[in-house]
C-alpha cells in the first residue's frame, strides 16, 4: 500500500536489507495516571538500549566518529493536550552532546518524516552527516507519540501484515475492489482494537505541542529545528502554534501544506513518475548498455509489462512470499527515493526479467518496515494513524474510480497505486482534524525552506507553497537541482554551506538561492 516512510529510516533499512539479499543472491511507554508532565521535569540521560521491535529492532547505536556516545532519555507528555493535568505518555528521546561547550547554541531537534519514523533510530543512522552541526548543537531527535518507544500504535500482527502487503492494491474489477476495501477495514479495525486509547492523540498538533514541551525541558528559549519530509509539515504546524518560539529552522524535502490528501497523492504520482523518467534517462544515456532497456521509453515500457504480468503471475520472491504486482510497484517506488539506489533498481529489474523477484521484494520490505526475521516495525501503522487523525477527508471507492483517469495521466506506472491509497482511512476510528494543516506563522524567525527539483515524494513545487503559507518575511526558499528525496544529505556543498551557515552562524541565505 502506498504509505511512504521517512527518508532516513527508509534508506537505512534498504541498505541493510539489500546487503543481506545481495550477499545471499520497545516496549510501549505509557504511564497511566501519572499526573502532570511539567516543563521543569528532569531528563535522565543514559546509554541507549537496542531499538525496540516497534522501532525496527537491531543493535544499540554505535558511537560517533571520535567516540562520542549517544544518550537516551524519556520525557513525560500529556496524553491529551486538552487535559494537560491528566494521564501522561512517554516520549523517547536521543541526543549527542555538542562538541564545543563554550560556543554551544542549544539543542537542534530533528524530525525525519513519515509520519511514523523513529527519530531515535534515524538520527544515529545519519549522525555523521550532521557532524559539523554538532560543533555547536546537541543533536536531538525523538519518537513522536504513536511511534516506536513512544506508545507505539499497534495494528495487525506480522503474519497478517505479510498478507496485507501482498494483496492487490490496484483492483481491476468489482471483486478485487471489494477485497481491497475489506482488507483495509480489517487493518483499520485491528488498529482500533489494539491502540484505541492513543489513536485520538497522535495528530500533528499533538506532536508540535510535545516539541514545545521538549524545548522547555531541554532548557532552550527557542526551538532550533531541522525537519525533513513530513518533518517540514510538523515544523510548520509548530511555527503556527508557537511563532515566537521559533529559533533557527530548516525545512528540507518540503510537504506542500496547501494540498488536500487527494492533491498530495496526485502530486506524488507526478513526482514518482518524474523520478522514474530520470532513472530511465540516466540508464539509457550511459556509455555501457542499459541492461533494462534500449532507450528511455523502452525502460519504462518493459517495467510496465513486468507489472502487468505480475498482476496475474507473481514471481518467486523471498520464500515463501512471491513478488506480486503491488510489491514490485512498492519496491520500485522505494528505490526512487535516492539516486544511490538506482543501481539496485537496475539489478532488481534485470533479475525480475530473468524470473527472480528477490531484490525488488527487499526494496518493498524496506518501504513497509519489514525486517529480515519477518517482524515489522510500527512505521506504517503509525503512518496511517497519524495521517488519518490529521486528514478530514474520507475517500470512497467511487471517489477513487472518478479520479483514476487524472492519476493515470499523471503517472501511467504509479497512478492507480497512489489513487487507491486514498482509501486507507476508510472507517477509521477517529475523525480527521482538517483538510489541510495551518502553517501560517507571522512573526516567526526566518525558516530556510529547501526544495529539490527531482524529489519524487515531496515535489519541488511544495517548497514555494510552504514559503507562501508561512507568511511574509518568514520562509526563505532555496532550490537544489538534484535527484532523490531531500537535499542536505546529498552532500551538495552549496546546500550544506547555506544550511550550516544559517544554523551555526545565523546567516540567512539570499532568497531564491539555487544550488546545482
Amino acid at each position: 500500500m502506498p504509505k511512504l516512510p521517512p527518508r532516513a529510516k527508509a534508506l537505512t533499512a534498504t541498505a541493510a536489507l539489500l546487503t543481506a539479499a545481495l550477499t545471499a543472491c520497545g516496549d510501549s511507554g505509557s504511564d497511566k495516571g501519572a499526573g502532570r508532565a511539567p516543563a521543569d521535569q528532569k531528563l535522565s540521560w543514559k546509554d541507549c538500549p537496542a531499538p525496540s521491535a516497534a522501532e525496527g529492532g537491531g543493535d544499540a547505536p554505535s558511537p560517533l566518529p571520535g567516540g562520542a556516545e549517544w544518550q537516551c532519555a524519556t520525557m513525560k507528555a500529556p496524553r491529551d493536550w486538552d487535559e494537560p493535568g491528566g494521564d501522561t505518555l512517554d516520549i523517547a528521546l536521543i541526543r549527542a552532546a555538542a562538541r564545543d561547550k563554550d560556543r554551544r547554541i542549544g539543542s537542534l531537534v530533528f524530525n525525519f518524516g513519515g509520519p511514523g519514523g523513529s527519530g531515535v533510530t534515524s538520527l544515529p543512522a545519519f549522525g555523521s552527516d550532521y557532524a559539523k552541526l554538532r560543533t555547536r548543537y546537541d543533536l536531538v531527535s525523538f519518537d513522536p507519540r504513536g511511534v516506536g518507544r513512544s506508545e507505539a500504535v499497534e495494528c495487525e500482527d506480522d503474519k497478517d501484515l505479510d498478507a496485507y502487503y501482498q494483496q492487490d492494491a490496484t483492483p481491476d474489477d468489482a471483486a478485487e475492489r471489494t477485497e481491497l476495501i475489506d482488507n483495509v477495514k480489517k487493518f483499520n479495525g485491528a488498529c482500533e482494537k489494539n491502540s484505541k486509547k492513543v489513536l485520538p492523540h497522535v495528530r500533528t498538533t499533538d506532536a508540535a505541542r510535545d516539541m514545545d514541551l521538549m524545548r522547555q525541558v531541554l532548557g532552550d528559549d527557542k526551538l532550533h529545528y531541522f525537519g525533513i519530509s513530513y518533518g517540514t509539515e510538523l515544523g510548520g504546524v509548530y511555527a503556527h502554534l508557537f511563532p515566537e518560539k521559533v529559533g533557527r529552522a530548516v525545512f528540507d524535502a518540503v510537504v506542500d501544506p496547501t494540498q488536500t490528501p487527494e492533491q498530495g497523492s496526485l502530486g506524488q504520482a507526478k513526482g514518482f513518475q518524474l523520478a522514474l523518467d530520470n532513472f530511465a534517462e540516466d540508464c539509457a544515456s550511459k556509455e555501457e548498455d542499459c541492461p533494462v532497456g534500449d532507450s528511455e521509453q523502452d525502460v519504462k515500457d518493459r517495467i510496465a509489462r513486468l507489472l502487468k504480468d505480475l498482476d496475474s503471475k507473481p514471481l518467486p520472491g523471498l520464500p515463501p512470499r512471491e513478488l506480486t504486482q503491488t510489491a514490485a510497484t512498492n519496491g520500485i517506488a522505494q528505490a526512487l527515493y535516492s539516486q544511490d539506489f538506482w543501481p539496485y533498481l537496475t539489478q532488481g529489474l534485470e533479475d525480475a526479467y530473468d524470473g527472480d523477484g528477490r531484490i525488488l521484494m527487499v526494496l518493498s520490505d524496506a518501504m513497509n518496515g519489514r525486517n529480515e526475521d519477518g517482524s515489522y516495525s510500527n512505521i506504517q501503522a503509525a503512518n496511517v494513524a497519524i495521517n488519518c487523525a490529521d486528514d478530514k477527508p474520507r475517500y470512497t471507492p467511487d471517489d477513487v474510480e472518478a479520479k483514476l483517469p487524472e492519476f493515470r495521466e499523471a503517472s501511467p506506472l504509479f497512478g492507480d497505486y497512489l489513487a487507491w491509497g486514498m482509501v486507507n482511512c476508510t472507517d477509521w476510528a477517529v475523525d480527521g482534524a482538517a483538510d489541510r494543516p495551518d502553517v501560517s506563522a507571522r512573526g516567526a524567525a526566518p525558516v530556510l525552506v529547501i526544495g529539490n527539483t527531482g524529489d519524487p515524494a515531496t515535489p519541488y513545487e511544495g517548497a514555494r507553497k510552504m514559503v507562501d503559507a508561512l507568511g511574509k518575511g518568514v520562509g526563505v526558499e532555496l532550490t537544489y537541482k538534484g535527484q532523490g528525496h531531500g537535499a542536505y544529505d546529498s552532500k551538495n556543498s552549496c546546500v550544506r554551506g547555506a544550511v550550516d551557515g544559517y544554523l551555526l552562524e545565523g546567516r540567512v541565505p539570499k532568497k531564491g538561492t539555487v544550488c546545482a
